[in-house]
Parts: structure tokens; sequence; C-alpha cells
């Protein structure tokens, strides 16, 4: 077989590639025999591999953090001016790695990637948590030959496995950015995932995790986008950008909807388009169970386990993952001060927020 390292010189341009790294033992005692990781990279790996730098993406992203549209990436990079020339990571000076996460469904082993009988794993696939993530990617890493990385950034869920990256591997990264996200998925947004998830399983087309070869569970996970969807959003902007307005043509008083239903209707729908709602489930369980306390003595014992220098900045607006929930990761003894990006768009400013995250990854590097 041909291994990643030998397939993808360290010097290729952008696009999905993949690798085959071997079998993963789970937290949950399940074995995936062989786990294949999609990725894309940018740059030149110096000859030390003191130039890498891990991007992860947040729940429904994949490894396509820039570029245009193209035959098998029906979406275009989800972290726009983040790497290209004179951007923050500069293929000129950074070796760039994403890879899409465990269980997703964008090229790495997920639900609907095929179990070694040939059919899709589907209700088989086992329950995977934040560290099993990251395991996938040191697997990764290590077939490519990257021994240390510069810095592990990441937003979001992203976030959440920027910061196991640091206590996980504390002697092979330098910086860890963090981004909207938690040291430990909190009650509150626990609470937020339930209806998601019931919503998917709830869908007749579910099937238990079996629908793979046959229609999918696509009003389910339509549902579940909603509800997702304005956790992203403030407030104040859905207040603000549609009010009470009727959706045009219809009049909400004999049965038409508000203007913002119809917003989140077609997040619904579009996400279908692109996404696995049992990888959808899969991703949302597995950030669930993230916390970086968890048989380590606690959130901050594990903290003070983060040898990398720490750059945490939250988003002002942000009602899922709170400012102060990243306040107390700033308190990590190897913290930088909080930063914060200034946004009326809530959880998701910090995609919209483009100019605002770039002067967050240069301060880390500064």
């Amino acid at each position: 077989m041909t291994t990643a390292r030998e397939s993808v010189p360290h010097g290729a341009g952008p696009g999905r590639r993949s690798a085959d790294l071997g079998p993963l033992t789970t937290e949950s005692g399940a074995v995936l025999p062989e786990v294949r990781m999609a990725y894309e990279s940018w740059g030149t790996l110096d000859p030390d591999g003191g130039n890498a730098v891990l991007v992860l993406h947040a729940l429904t992203g994949d490894a396509h953090v820039v570029g245009p549209t193209g035959p098998d990436q029906p979406t275009p990079g989800w972290w726009d001016g983040l790497i290209g020339p004179g951007a923050p990571l500069d293929p000129a000076r950074h070796f760039v790695l994403a890879a899409n996460v465990l269980g997703g469904c964008r090229g790495s082993t997920g639900p609907s990637s095929p179990a070694p009988d040939g059919r899709a794993w589907g209700s088989r696939f086992p329950r995977l948590t934040v560290r099993d993530q990251v395991a996938a990617e040191a697997m990764l890493a290590d077939r490519l030959g990257i021994t240390r990385f510069a810095a592990v950034l990441g937003g979001s869920m992203g976030g959440m496995r920027a910061l196991e990256w640091g206590v996980l591997h504390a002697d092979r990264i330098d910086r860890v950015i963090a981004v909207a996200t938690t040291a430990a998925a909190s009650a509150d947004q626990i609470a937020w995932a339930a209806p998601q998830l019931a919503a998917i399983r709830a869908d007749p087309a579910f099937l238990g995790g079996d629908y793979h070869g046959g229609p999918a569970p696509l009003t389910g996970m339509a549902v579940a986008r909603q509800i997702a969807h304005a956790t992203y959003r403030s407030a104040d902007e859905l207040n603000t950008r549609f009010g009470r307005v009727p959706q045009p043509g219809e009049d909400p008083a004999t049965g038409g909807r508000y203007a913002v239903e119809s917003y989140l209707q077609h997040h619904g729908r579009k996400l279908g388009t692109r996404f696995d709602p049992h990888s959808y489930l899969v991703l949302t369980e597995a950030m669930n169970s993230h916390d970086l306390g968890r048989g380590r003595g606690g959130v901050r014992a594990a903290l003070g386990m983060i040898t990398a220098a720490i750059t945490v900045a939250v988003v002002d607006s942000d009602r899922l993952y709170r400012p102060a929930e990243g306040a107390v990761v700033a308190t990590a003894p190897t913290a930088r001060p909080l930063l914060t990006i200034t946004s009326d768009h809530g959880h998701d400013g910090f995609l919209i927020e483009a100019d605002q995250v770039a002067a967050v990854v240069r301060s880390a590097f500064a």
C-alpha cells in the first residue's frame, strides 16, 4: 500500500487527499480496524518540522479551510483569509495541515464509511470522544512525518480538540490557539444538543442508523440544524435582521411564516445537501463528551498540564460558548491575556469576523 508520506510530498498544493492509518481503539474499547483520514495541506514542511500548523474545523466543517468549490468540494473554504500569501498562515513560511475529523463525512472514517464487511458502519459505528478524534489526528501527523507543530488552531469544536492536543501531546506543540470554545461542554450546551439528536433519531428514515444506501433522515437533520443555527447567532442580530417581519407573500396570521422561520428552514435544508445526518449525530455526541478535566483532577488541573503558549479568543455576543467560558481557559498558567472578537453575529462571529480572527492568529505568533 502506498503510504501518505510517499504519495503526498510536503510541498504539494491544496486539494483533498487521504491516508490509511491502521487501527484505532476508542475510549469506549471499540476498535476501528482501519482509519482513513482525509486532509488538505498548504506549504512545505521544513526539514526540522518546526513550521507545521494544524487547523481544526468545527462541527460541519471539513479539511477545506480556504479555496473555491470544486468537483468533490460542494462548499468554499470556511475560514476565508486564514491561509495564503500574506495571510496569518502563509504557505511561504508555514506548512498548514487540516484534516476532516474522525466520524465526519468528507473523506474520513465515519458511520457512512464501509466497515470490513463492505457495508456502511451505520449503527455499528462506535461512540467517539474528542480524545478519540485527537488520537486519529496524531496518527495522521505521525504518518506524514510531522513530529511537532508550531501551533494547533481551532474554533468551536475545533477549539475543543486544540485544547485536548495541548494536554495529550504537550511535548509536540508550541502554541494552542482556541477560539470561541470551552474547556468542558456545559449542561446548557448539552441541553441544546439533546433536541437536535432526538430530531435525527425520531426521523422515520433514520432506521436506527442503518439508512445508508437509502433515503437519509434529512427532515430530522434539518430540524436539528435549525435548533443549532439559532444558537450560532445572537438574539440582537436576529431581532435586528428579521424582527417580526413576515416572509414575503406570506401572512403568519393565516398560517404563513415569519422571515426568521424561513431563514432557519433554509439553513436546515442546505445542510442536507452536503452532510450526513449520522455524522452530525456522532460529532455532536463527541462534543458533549468534551471535558478537559475528566480523569485529570478537574479543568484547572488539566489546564496546568498544557506547556504550550495558549491564545484564547472569545466572541462578545456568543451565547453558545459564552465569553466567561473562554475566560476560564485563559486562566491557564501558559495563557496570554484573553482576546475578544467584537461581533453582532454571535458564535458564528469566529467565522465571519475574518480580520479580527487574523489578528488573533498573528498575535499568537508575535
